[in-house]
């Protein structure tokens, strides 16, 4: 059997002949694969919905030919028999699904590992045989099996021994048939001691400190956690003993037990805002989680009278939880979820300031982006300055990188703006009004109309300002000293570079996403400073109170608080927009950014260098038009990634957002002036 034919090429008669209790361990578990392959393996066919599946139609015809060549039946409950009796179905029961450390990352890496690396059948343990035996498809006829074909079914895999799958001791008689029986472990007691194994992993998960410091404290009252042990403990004895009555009290008490576990374990989420996200933390809690129902699986098949039927259920569960005890992506979308939503809500806190409803908002907003102009003034003279330095790529970029935090710091610290900052904020602040559902379809659409408001009325005001002081100062430089501060060399680069003929519109997009790359950061830091609880290590570490006293060590905990999102998000957006040009380079990319501030100071440091007459060449306009679709695509693009994050975090589906859109086209049709102009 070890030169095994191809899939297609075994047929039935050929695998009943193979069928060997005497060969070695590897060849009677290929057998076993050959014959699950064989159930599977049908023509493709088109069938009614309705239909029986050919899998189950095959195994119908399987059980019909067993019973009329008792020859045959005799050599699979033989393999069948010897299968039972070597392997180790405890760890598919308590193992199967579950990572041997609770940590994200382990789990990940031996996801990894298992789609990379092939399996082998020489084991003993059924856990890692498992996946070789059946496919997810396999899920619909397990599934299809009727009362009558599972009985028939039951009886082939356990033939002797009651409830027990009939081991033996190995002893063959002369045909090669397994005749003496073992007075080996029931199934039933492979059950019990899967309970107690993943028992042990819920206490221990449950008595985590990271865990148990997020649980709500109401609930640990009884210690639901500590009893677990000793309740599966007793239906251990209880089913050891036979005591039916004994093992179905115990059955509910440890349901009763997991139920509160579960609910403790549910609490986490309460308090993540409080303790901060970690995707660890998700894990975890979700293993603990998906264990207390494996236990409730468990304990069905226990103490069902007739458990063929709970059996056939678990199979099931295992089956279906091929797909994702193996998918990688669907690992990282369920863990990082709960992540970027809490990252969005930080976001949409921030964001709810960057949003004007009435007049006297939007002018306060045109106000605050004027003085965020003015700061990007200064900002691109010390960008020409850096340029004419002739530095290196890296350190040109670094010094460009760190000119740019400080300003946005400076911005942020006089509580001032940059438009296109606003995007990536203001996204989940609009998200937030959609939790769940799309119910609330026209304060959505009113956030959309405001935000796009906001918008212009930011961009208005960064570059009503940065343009004109920049002009002035080259005007200043002329009178002064008889030269501009830019030179005509400088000014030539910066038009050729602005212009729309060139890939302007690539690194204006791609700078959006850098303003939402930032966004993103900004919100893990937030996380990180939450989760560390630093701002109650600031406002009461005995080192730092001695050096700054308590009242200031709270001042400055409060304001690290507030502000740490901001910082994160500036200082980020800084450097990436200062180092990305440089780190492109040194990998042969082409790449480089265009902001629509930096970008209009430079055009208009470049006219001041070149004079008036630089409005009517050609050049001038198309660097105009590539400043108008430079903003477009920096807040387009980085709006975009935002609320797309943020309506996942959400789990809105596709057809809500479908809908969400098409109310936003309607609005902009009726109202097309609302964007630009706020109402009264």
């Amino acid at each position: 059997m070890a030169g095994a034919q191809p899939t297609s090429a075994w047929d039935l008669t050929g695998l009943l002949s193979a069928a060997d209790p005497r060969a070695p361990l590897a060849e009677r578990h290929l057998w076993l694969v050959r014959l699950l392959e064989w159930l599977r393996h049908d023509p493709p066919r088109r069938l009614a919905p309705d239909a029986t599946p050919a899998p189950l139609l095959r195994l119908r015809h399987l059980l019909n030919v067993l019973e009329q060549h008792p020859q045959h039946r005799a050599a699979v409950q033989g393999l069948i028999q010897r299968f039972w009796h070597e392997v180790d179905a405890a760890a598919l029961f308590a193992d199967f699904g579950f990572p041997h450390r609770v940590h994200l990352t382990g789990e990940l890496l031996r996801r990894l590992r298992e789609r990379l690396l092939p399996g082998t059948p020489d084991t003993t343990d059924l856990a890692e045989l498992f996946p070789l035996l059946f496919e997810e498809s396999d899920a619909q006829w397990i599934e299809a099996i009727d009362a009558d074909t599972l009985q028939r079914l039951a009886v082939l895999m356990a033939p002797r021994g009651g409830d027990d799958p009939a081991a033996t001791d190995g002893t063959l008689d002369e045909d090669g048939i397994a005749a003496t029986p073992l007075s080996a472990p029931r199934w039933r007691d492979t059950m019990a001691d899967a309970v107690t194994l993943l028992v042990g992993a819920v206490h221990g998960a449950g008595l985590s400190p990271p865990l148990r410091r997020r649980m709500s404290p109401a609930l640990l009252v009884e210690e639901p956690f500590r009893q677990l042990t000793r309740a599966s403990e007793r239906l251990r004895d209880a089913e050891l003993a036979g005591d039916q009555a004994a093992l179905l009290r115990e059955a509910l008490y440890l349901r009763a037990l997991l139920d509160a576990c579960r609910r403790a374990a549910d609490s986490i989420g309460e308090h993540l805002e409080e303790f901060g996200v970690s995707v660890d933390i998700v894990y975890e809690t979700e293993q603990l989680r998906l264990r207390t129902l494996r236990i409730e699986r468990l304990l069905d098949c226990l103490v069902s009278p007739e458990p063929a039927r709970e059996l056939q259920l678990l199979t099931l569960q295992l089956v279906q939880g091929l797909r994702e005890r193996e998918g990688v992506r669907s690992l990282l979308a369920a863990q990082y979820g709960q992540l970027a939503r809490k990252m969005t809500e930080r976001s949409a806190e921030t964001g709810e300031h960057y949003i004007t409803r009435d007049r006297a908002e939007y002018a306060e907003m045109f106000r605050r982006a004027a003085g965020g102009g003015m700061v990007m003034a200064g900002t691109t003279f010390v960008k020409f300055a850096i340029t004419g330095l002739g530095l290196t790529a890296f350190w040109s970029g670094l010094l460009a990188g760190m000119n740019y935090a400080t300003s946005f710091v400076i911005i942020m610290l006089l509580h001032f703006t940059v438009a296109t900052k606003q995007p990536a904020m203001t996204a989940p602040a609009m998200a937030a009004r959609l939790r769940g559902s799309h119910r609330d379809e026209e304060g959505f659409v009113d956030e959309v109309v405001h935000l796009i408001r906001s918008q212009s009325a930011g961009i208005l005001g960064n570059l009503a300002l940065v343009a004109p002081v920049v002009v002035a100062l080259q005007a200043l430089a002329w009178w002064l000293m008889d030269a501009p501060l830019v030179d005509a060399k400088q000014a030539v680069y910066a038009l050729k570079s602005l212009s729309l003929l060139g890939p302007t519109p690539l690194y204006a997009a791609f700078t959006g996403v850098l303003l939402f790359a930032s966004s993103v950061i900004a919100g893990w830091v937030e996380n990180w400073f939450v989760f560390n609880r630093l701002d109650s290590a600031i406002a009461w570490n005995p080192r730092i109170v001695a050096r700054l006293g308590s009242a200031r060590a709270a001042r400055w905990a409060a304001w690290a608080r507030a502000n740490v999102s901001g910082l994160a998000a500036n200082v980020s957006l800084g450097l990436m927009l200062g180092l990305t040009p440089a780190v492109a380079g040194f990998f042969a990319l082409p790449l480089d950014v265009r902001h629509v501030t930096l970008s209009t100071g430079q055009l208009a440091a470049a006219a001041g260098a070149l004079g008036w007459g630089l409005l009517g060449e050609p050049a001038f306009w198309w660097c105009v038009a590539g400043i108008a679709v430079t903003g477009l695509l920096n807040v387009g693009v980085s709006f975009y990634l935002a609320f797309r994050l943020a309506l996942r975090a959400r789990g809105l589906q596709h057809k809500d957002r479908a809908h969400l859109a098409a109310a936003i086209r309607r609005r902009i049709r009726r109202h097309p002036l609302s964007l630009l102009v706020p109402e009264r």
